[in-house]
């Protein structure tokens, strides 16, 4: 049974590969929609589900998905009905520099928990010089995030939920850069 059910995978995962082949900007907009998709309902899942709650620089994080996740649905219609190879390049592009940026808010931030450098002092500097009462409430309100940027609440494998975004994105930043890539030959 096991031969049978290996050649069913194969067989399926050689059908994808040649949809990839036959259809790269399809391909790359469905996986940037779709792993982006489960990227956001995983950290809602760990928001809301496990408690753990996102700090300022997990909140930032979200926006490069924010913006992805809609283009890359966008692309995948266009890729689907026959868009431009100018916006589709275009998209692309957006989308990569996008997630690059990510990438490196991700590394940022995963370095903040690692103590490798300082964090942004409203999520992660001391909260020890408040001053009067009065202080105490406006930053309370305005300035400091009572979850800290720099201490995981989560790890697996050593990798904090930062650590698993700047693989992520990165992998998402070549995605797009392929579809770029496929985009800029397409007729």
């Amino acid at each position: 049974m096991n031969d049978g059910l290996g050649s069913i995978r194969l067989r399926r995962m050689n059908y994808y590969l040649a949809i990839a082949r036959e259809k790269p900007q399809l391909s790359a907009a469905a996986i940037i929609a779709v792993v982006g998709a489960l990227a956001i309902a995983t950290v809602y899942v760990f928001q809301y589900v496990f408690l753990i709650l996102p700090c300022p620089l997990c909140l930032e994080q979200r926006v490069a998905f924010y913006f992805s996740i809609p283009l890359a649905v966008l692309l995948w219609l266009g890729a689907s009905y026959g868009a431009s190879r100018k916006v589709m390049l275009l998209g692309f592009l957006a989308i990569m520099v996008v997630m690059l940026w990510n990438t490196g808010l991700s590394a940022y931030h995963a370095g903040v928990e690692w103590k490798w450098w300082p964090g942004p002092v409203d999520c992660s500097g001391p909260i020890n010089k408040f001053g009067n009462a009065r202080d105490i409430m406006n930053q309370l309100q305005n300035r400091i995030s009572l979850i800290r940027c720099d201490e995981a609440e989560w790890r697996f494998l050593g990798l904090s939920l930062a650590g698993y975004d700047v693989l992520l994105s990165f992998f998402l930043a070549l995605v797009a850069g392929w579809g770029a890539l496929k985009s800029r030959g397409r007729g």
